[in-house]
């Protein structure tokens, strides 16, 4: 059985038919249009050990598209609690035979770990700040479709990256597909790294054609960095001044701190394409699941 663990479980040209397949299903935004329902008597687990709104909904929404059938385990009340091992868990639930169990956990490499004891396919839904390759392919689809051919183009992630599974999991999908990417970030938030780095986003905005926001991330913070996030909002929060009239996009994985991210404006921009994401994100999962379930 497949999984996607991380995002280079996917060589480019599955990517470029999960793309194709996003697309048509992109296509039926009209509420009245039917989905082929390729799932039909299909089960997907969802096996959440971490809070989520956006990631969550939107597997579930495009697995129930796709006709599948939806089995949410509330790991507050799982049997973990009780001293059963997430292994355990997994392989419990993997003999009641679903087809996809998707997993968020706090900890990295626990959906790696439960792939190796199961049969059915396990979907990383984020892992600590190790990996979230749906995230990464959402984001990389948005782009294409804005730009058609990535290849050459630079992309400025901003903010707390040492931390980020979203910084993670792009930095290596936009490289392999040929964009150039430059972190951003107080060095006590850059990780150890070959790419281009700065503290300064107005050193390189002139020469950017994106730029990535990230939410910081305080609760993988072992120690307070700044007195407040406004304090850190001085010096990386995406604005109008900063941005100006540049011919420049805006993404963001969610959820925004508005005006600590980016400011209120510029959400409201037509060049920011955060809703764009969470649209694109759906059909995405959608292309997913068939990959990874109706196609084997």
């Amino acid at each position: 059985m497949r999984h996607l663990i991380r995002t280079d479980d996917f060589t480019v040209e599955e990517i470029e038919e999960i793309f194709a397949d996003a697309r048509k299903f992109g296509a039926k935004k009209n509420g009245d249009v039917k989905f082929d329902r390729i799932l039909q008597d299909k089960i997907v687990i969802t096996l959440f050990f971490e809070n989520s709104t956006r990631t969550k909904s939107s597997f579930e929404i495009a697995a129930k598209r796709l006709g599948a059938e939806m089995v949410h385990l509330d790991a507050a009340k799982s049997s973990t609690k009780k001293g059963e091992t997430l292994v355990d868990t997994a392989m419990n639930l993997d003999a009641m035979n679903p087809h996809a169990i998707i997993v968020r956990h706090q900890n990295a490499g626990v959906p790696k770990i439960l792939s190796n004891h199961t049969k059915s396919a396990i979907i990383n839904a984020g892992d600590g700040a190790h990996a979230h390759p749906t995230q990464a392919l959402l984001d990389l689809f948005t782009l294409k479709e804005h730009f058609g051919d990535v290849k050459g183009k630079k992309i400025a992630i901003v903010g707390d990256i040492k931390n980020s599974r979203v910084a993670n999991s792009n930095i290596e999908l936009l490289s392999r597909f040929g964009m150039e990417v430059i972190l951003v970030a107080p060095p006590h938030f850059l990780p150890k790294t070959t790419l281009r780095t700065t503290h300064f986003l107005k050193e390189v905005i002139d020469e950017v054609d994106v730029i990535m926001s990230l939410r910081t991330q305080t609760e993988r913070h072992s120690s307070q960095s700044y007195a407040s996030l406004k304090d850190y909002a001085s010096d990386f929060c995406i604005t109008t001044e900063l941005v100006g009239d540049r011919d420049i996009i805006l993404l963001h994985p969610g959820p925004v701190h508005r005006n600590i991210d980016i400011c209120d404006a510029l959400l409201a921009d037509e060049r920011c394409k955060v809703l764009e994401q969470v649209t694109n994100g759906v059909s995405i999962r959608m292309a997913v699941l068939k990959k990874l379930i109706h196609d084997v």
